[in-house]
Formats: C-alpha cells, structure tokens, sequence
C-alpha cells in the first residue's frame, strides 16, 4: 500500500502522529495510506508560505501569469493520469472525472489573464494638481479547504487565482481522495512555482481548526456541507479572517406543461444521477407543473433508471460509479428507508444494488420517489446520493414559492419553451444559480459560482471577477505634486473639491 505525504515548501513530508486509509469505493479496499496533520504540520506549511510571500507578491503579475500557461499546459497533458487517480478514490467515472478536470483548467485559463484583472482606477485631477487611483493588492497567506466530490476542480476554483493575484497558499483537501490534488500540486510547481507559493497539509479536523486559528492565515476558502461551512465562517470572521463558506443544495427542476420533455428527461438523467449524484448542483427534486406532466415524466424516466450502467468507476462507458465510502452509502439508503417510511411512492428502488465482481464495493442504484411533499426529511435535506423525487403543483408561482421556501438556493432550472414563463422564474427565483432548458447551470470560469440563503456564508461567490476580489484588497492612494511657486496657506475643514 503506498503512503501519501504533504507537499511543504516544494518537498513532499511525513507529518502527524495520526493516520487515514484511502479506500477504492468500487472495491472497498484500502489502496493507500494518508497522514493527517497536526497543528505542528500546519504551522510548518504556514511558514514556508509565509517566507514566501514576500518574494511572490512582488512578482510581476506577467512572470506570475506565466507559471500559469505552463500549469495548464502540464495539466492538460496529464489528463489521463489524473483522471484515473480521481476514479480510483472517488468512484465516478472516468469520463466524468475528465470533465471536472476540463472545468477546473477553464479557472487556470481564468487566472492566466491576471495582469487585466488586477488592473486598477486611475484619475487625474480629482483636484488642484492631485490624482487619484486604487490598486488591488494580495492578502497574504490564504487557505483553500475543500470536498471530496470534485477533489481536482474545486480546488482548481481557488488556488490558481489567488496565487496569481500575488498570494501564498495552503490546501487542505479531502482526506477520501487526495492522490489527484496532490499530483496537481506538483505539476504548479513543475511548471515553475517557487518553493512555498503553494503547499498541501492532508488532515481532518485538527488540521482545519489549526487554519482558522492562525492569525497568519488572512483568508479561508470552503467547500462542503451547511453545518462546516457555517461553522468556518463563524470562527473564521470571528478572528478577523476574510471567509467564503459554500454549503449544501438542494436544487430544484421544473417542468412546465410546454417542456420538450425527451430532452428534459435526458438532461434530468445526467443531473440527478451522474457523479452518482454527488454534486452540490446535482438535481434531487422535480417539480412537475400538473398530473400529466408528471405521470408523463414518471413514465419516461423509470426505464431509462433501471437500464443505468453502473460500475467500477475505472471501467469506460458507464453511466455511473460508487459512493464515496461504505458510510455515504448507508447514508444515502437510510433516505431512501425513511422516504418509504414517510410514504412517498417509491418507483424504481436502488438499495441492494450489486455489481458483479465488486461485491464490497459501495454502490446504490438509481432511486426515484414520486408523490414526495414538502415536509418529508428525502425533500428538505440533501441527500447526496442518486436519489430524484418528484414533486407536484398545480402551477408555476407555486413552483416558485415552493422553492423560495426552501433553506437551500444554489441552483436551480425550468424547461419550458415559454419566454415569459422563464423570464418571471429567472426573476423571481431567490437561487443564486439559474438555468433555463439548463439542468446544471455552473457559471464559466469568467462568471462566478455560489448560492444564496444557506446555500453560501460570505459576500463574495467563488472564482471569477469575485474570486479576484476575494483574493485581494483595494488600496485607494491620493497624490499631491504642489506647484514650486505655489504657497497654500492651511486648511482647517474637510478637504473638498
């Protein structure tokens, strides 16, 4: 079994007392060994951040950019590779695993364009020989904590930037599937980052606390559940660190009466049940706008579930992989036991599901509940599985209160062919992700990415122009250059023009 280590200050290091086992979901065998770091470790990674702050911040934005266009050059040439890790540890397919690698370069892609975007304000002449300008500078050392289900792109959301905007930078990944994240790391570096810019700390949550603790640390990233997310925001701006914190969804489709609805059963297919729905964008709940619409959407969807091709992740041409851990698994049919218990109509039931050959290994097949209501615990909280329930009203402003009411708002979709339909749910909807005829409407890499409600802790969304935002502070300078022959006698009220 190999064992994995950090990556401080360019060389890879045992750190920490403790350790984890890395499993194969599709097996449920241990395939690696993982130290979880100590506070000690931690501080470690802080330090060699810290005494390489100096030197990277000033960098000249272009020398920084370019790191990035080898980094993406290294990565895309490393695809394979570091898709076959994400599979072995995650689960989802390869193809899937691809595509989340090609989602994260869009964001390097983003971050090769930082000269523009730390552009700052010039004015000249806002007075009598005086100008006046703002300038974006780095934080410091900053922090990335990040989830298990997209272990190369969610990260990829958060360190190329803030490293090209001039900050050092400490990522704490998920101790399920590290090998990518860590192979990622190494080819930043590969690509010429200098020792210290970026490090990686494998951990729990010792590790996590040690971050939020640190006065060092000036900015935390975070991607993961609602009850983390609040709890690093909470601790995190307590000790005056800048904190964005996104949490769980639990998003919504509606279909109304006008909907093509082959291609809305295509899209819902892949959005409800790819990455084994284990996607924070994932769709779990169908709104159907009428009887006919849903008995017409239940009928389509059944055999297309119970034909799912699932399996080893590793294995090409599957629909769908395994959970995470055999923990996620019993979770996930927990919900499925307490949705039958509460007396939704269970269609197509994905619990005993085997995989000939992987015996252990921890697989769910795809679940559909019809008639689901709102006071059910498979309707309000996020399941995280391959599970889609199927809600009905009898009309659109009921489809939109009934989101609206929901703790959750961080994406969300209407198939319609009615422009003034999708223009009222685009308007009216309180979810900070809209698509419309768009099942999973993740903004590009030049948009920004986050929910509302507790959906998302923290003014500022992820990558993109907030991103840019997030990663630095705004410095508002005025300039004097007083004429020689001019002599101002003193000013004793607030300056103005």
């Amino acid at each position: 079994m190999s064992i994995l280590n950090h990556l401080i200050n360019g060389e890879l290091s045992a750190g920490g007392s403790r350790t984890a086992a890395v499993f194969n979901p599709s097996t449920g065998e241990a395939i690696r060994q993982l130290p979880l770091a100590d506070v000690a470790t931690v501080q470690q990674a802080i330090a060699a951040a810290q005494a390489a702050y100096p030197a990277w911040r000033n960098t000249p934005p272009a020398k920084r950019a370019q790191v990035m266009f080898r980094f993406k050059q290294l990565l895309e040439a490393n695809e394979a590779r570091i898709a076959q890790l994400i599979s072995e540890e995650h689960g989802k397919t390869l193809e899937d695993a691809a595509g989340e690698l090609k989602r994260g370069i869009e964001n390097v892609e983003y971050a090769c364009g930082v000269p523009e975007l730390l552009k700052g304000e010039y004015n000249r002449n806002v007075g009598p020989n005086i100008d006046a300008w703002s300038d974006f500078q780095p934080l410091g050392v900053v922090a990335g904590i990040t989830p298990f289900n997209f272990p190369a792109m969610v990260p990829l959301w958060m360190y190329p930037l803030a490293i090209a905007c001039g900050n050092t930078f400490i990522l704490k990944p998920s101790e399920r599937d590290p090998s990518s994240t860590l192979l990622i790391a190494q080819l930043l570096h590969e690509a010429g980052l200098p020792k210290g810019v970026m490090n990686v700390v494998h951990g729990d949550k010792e590790a996590v606390d040690a971050l939020i603790e640190a006065p060092e640390v000036k900015a935390l990233s975070f991607v993961g559940s609602t009850p983390i997310a609040e709890y690093i925001y909470a601790e995190g701006t307590k000790r005056g660190k800048r904190v964005q914190a996104l949490g769980g969804a639990k998003n919504h489709a509606v279909l109304m009466p006008d909907a093509d609805l082959n291609n809305a059963v295509n899209a819902l297919m892949g959005a409800a049940y790819g990455s084994c729905g284990e996607r924070c964008m994932a769709i779990s709940v169908a709104v159907c706008v009428g009887d006919q619409v849903a008995d017409a959407l239940i009928a389509k969807l059944t055999p297309q579930i119970q034909a799912l091709k699932i399996g080893a992740g590793t294995t090409c041409g599957l629909d769908m992989g395994p959970l995470v851990t055999a923990a996620a698994r019993d979770k996930v049919v927990g919900y499925i036991d307490d949705g039958v218990a509460a007396g939704a109509e269970l269609v197509v039931d994905g619990r005993d599901y085997r995989v000939a050959g992987h015996d252990n290994g921890y697989f769910v097949g795809g679940t559909l509940f019809d008639r689901v209501t709102p006071d059910m615990r498979i309707y309000k909280e996020e399941i995280f599985g391959p599970v889609l329930c199927v809600v009905r009203v009898n009309s659109l402003e009921e489809a939109i209160a009934l989101i609206n009411a929901h703790e959750y708002g961080n994406g969300t979709c209407i198939f319609t062919r009615d422009g003034e339909a999708a223009r009222l749910f685009a308007d009216q909807i309180e979810v900070g992700m809209v698509g419309i005829n768009v099942p999973l409407p993740v903004p590009v890499a030049y948009h920004s990415f986050g929910g509302w409600k507790r959906s998302l802790f923290g003014d500022l969304h992820a990558y993109g122009p907030d991103g840019v935002r997030f990663y630095t502070r705004r410095k508002a300078i005025t300039q004097r250059w007083p004429q020689r022959a001019s002599h101002e006698a003193s000013q004793f009220a607030f300056p103005s023009l």
